[in-house]
């Protein structure tokens, strides 16, 4: 150090990353570990985008994502972990979280023995459906295990999908043309498919009738690979990969939102903030949604990149309640999350399934002294949200607002009481806040394998991270898609091999 500044060699290439979402970071700590300059460029004040946890009137609310999933000893965060010599803030759940479904509380057990009694209670007639995703959930996380660039982009990606392919993953490869709701008996009661839907739309962002089996048996056995609590909130993930990225020299810089990329000769050689800095790159990462990288192009988009922002419809949006509620309104030892269907028969999403997540009586951080975070969550169009007045925002927002609430009160009867602070977020504000395309979230549907979307944008130095790029949903997934690049850069098989 000197003046401190760091002075790197000539031939140390520097990789610039757009956004401090996990996938950005994931990729970041990896390049630093390699050599690589590190350079991350955040616009808000706190890490994480959408698996981020801000601040507000003496709380610590998840803005999003509320959940974290795949800590499994050969789970991404894990194996994330191991490479790099971190350790999570993390506390397992037991129950992952519970459903409020037709009457009846259907308890998702990290335990494998204590689930199958759990689903026999519910859903006798559903046996052989369960033993068939759980088969198939087995083969598909052994996949994610493995060195498996999906979908390939080179030679040498289409070699490594062939070595992935063990007699197990070839038998099940018939499932990679069907949907999970081609599995079900059809003796599967309505109750098992509305259960199933539910589940599926909060982790593979789609439906039983049209989520890729392969992907939707992974999915539905989210609770059985290591759910855990991020001690001080979802944001602490990014935050311990913040930390880590700084102690071994990288640079991560917040009040730096990115106004455009610069292209030359085919190349992204630059990003300028809106401050009017400007920061050199070799490489270009973005933590952003396609629309928003086509924004910061402006102009110079690639025709395949043009192609997929018009083609693509755009994906969910979130609902969300930012609630704070005097603690003892709570039943002492209450699951920390819990998901409710108001209505089976109607279609999910728009309030009527429900995602709550409480922050946990030993966790002080979270909120006041007497009292408990919560946020509160429901699927939604984002392009409604954008075609209203002022006024008629306001009501459809208070209606949204009424709707949680209610799901709330299906929990926790009498709660509404006890509410001290209820903050509502639309998509304009995951917009306003995140800088994401009308405050999309969530990433891709996975109802194809084969329409799933890689990590290239068109230009050779320029790439996707993030929940829009395979496999996409959660801060698991992130992990995975952001260690395929870096792989992919750095001429290696791979980097996050599973131990076990």
């Amino acid at each position: 150090m000197t003046g401190g500044i760091t002075h790197y060699p000539r031939e140390t290439r520097t990789a610039l990353i757009i956004g401090t979402g996990m996938g950005g970071l994931t990729a970041a700590a990896l390049l630093l570990k390699a050599g690589w300059r590190v350079i991350v460029l955040e616009a808000q004040t706190y890490p994480g985008g959408c698996a981020g946890t801000f601040y507000h009137r003496g709380y610590r609310f998840d803005a999003g994502a509320t959940l974290a999933g795949g800590f499994e000893p050969a789970g991404p965060h894990t194996r994330l972990a191991e490479t790099l010599g971190l350790t999570w803030p993390v506390q397992p759940l037991d129950p992952a979280w519970v459903v409020h479904l037709d009457g009846h509380q259907i308890h998702q057990w990290a335990t494998r023995e204590a689930w199958r009694e759990e689903r026999a209670r519910h859903f006798a007639a559903g046996e052989s459906f369960w033993q068939t995703q759980e088969r198939l959930a087995d083969v598909a996380w052994r996949i994610s295990q493995r060195h498996f660039p999906w979908p390939p982009l080179t030679f040498n990606d289409i070699v490594a999908v062939a070595r992935a392919a063990t007699p197990a993953v070839i038998g099940a490869a018939p499932m990679a043309f069907r949907s999970v709701a081609h599995l079900l008996p059809r003796s599967a009661s309505p109750q098992l498919r509305v259960f199933l839907d539910a589940q599926l739309l909060i982790s593979a962002q789609t439906t039983a009738g049209s989520a890729n089996a392969l992907y939707g048996c992974a999915a539905l056995d989210l609770p059985r690979r290591g759910v855990c609590y991020v001690q001080g909130g979802m944001g602490n993930l990014a935050q311990t990969l913040v930390t880590w990225i700084r102690a071994h020299g990288g640079e991560v810089h917040y009040r730096h939102p990115v106004e455009r990329v610069v292209v030359q000769n085919g190349r992204a050689v630059a990003v300028v903030t809106k401050a009017g800095a400007i920061f050199e790159a070799d490489v270009i990462l973005a933590n952003v949604t396609p629309w928003s990288l086509h924004q910061l192009l402006n102009g110079a988009v690639p025709p395949g990149l043009r192609r997929d922002v018009q083609h693509r419809p755009p994906t969910w949006g979130a609902f969300t309640l930012y609630v704070g509620v005097r603690a003892e309104a709570l039943p002492p030892h209450t699951p920390t999350h819990h998901q409710v269907i108001l209505d089976p028969g109607a279609p999910l999403g728009e309030g009527n399934s429900v995602f709550i997540s409480i922050s946990p009586a030993d966790d002080p951080t979270r909120a006041p002294a007497g009292m408990r975070a919560l946020t509160l969550s429901t699927h939604t169009a984002v392009a409604p949200w954008w075609q209203l007045d002022p006024e008629a925002y306001l009501r459809r927002r208070e209606a949204y607002t009424q709707r949680l609430l209610e799901a709330l009160e299906v929990v926790f009867p009498g709660i509404k009481s006890a509410l001290h602070l209820c903050l509502p977020g639309t998509p304009r504000t995951f917009a306003f806040y995140t800088r994401r395309w009308r405050g999309v979230v969530g990433g891709f549907p996975q109802t194809s394998l084969w329409q799933a979307r890689g990590p290239q944008t068109g230009l050779s130095n320029l790439w996707l991270v993030g929940d829009s790029v395979f496999p996409g949903q959660s801060t698991a997934g992130v992990i995975l898609g952001a260690a395929r690049v870096v792989a992919h850069l750095l001429g290696k098989p791979t980097l996050l091999q599973a131990k076990v």
